[in-house]
């Protein structure tokens, strides 16, 4: 079952995401689904705050999610970038184009 999970990132720069999402897609930015070195990335969002970073990304299912997090962690302690608990919930209507 799909999962949207709700990152708050206090503190985290647009910088520190492009240097991240960069290294994690051996180069080629975070611009497809393709990008993600997990398959099961449906939809990805991020946008900037008064303080930080919000990211919202949506995922087929928990596993999929919890296998990325395991890349994207080590990521963000390696640019010295927050890596809260996210927000997790299950989707029961998801829209695309």
């Amino acid at each position: 079952m799909a999962v949207v999970t709700v990152f708050e990132l206090p503190g985290m720069t647009q910088d520190m995401y492009e240097q991240i999402t960069k290294k994690m897609s051996e180069g080629r930015g975070a611009k497809e689904t393709s990008d993600w070195p997990v398959a099961g990335l449906l939809s990805h969002t991020a946008a900037t705050t008064p303080d930080g970073l919000l990211i919202v990304d949506v995922w087929d299912s928990k596993q999929s999610f919890q296998q990325f997090g395991e890349i994207i962690a080590p990521l963000h302690a390696e640019f010295g970038a927050p890596v809260p608990e996210p927000k997790v919930y299950q989707v029961f209507n998801l829209v695309t184009t």
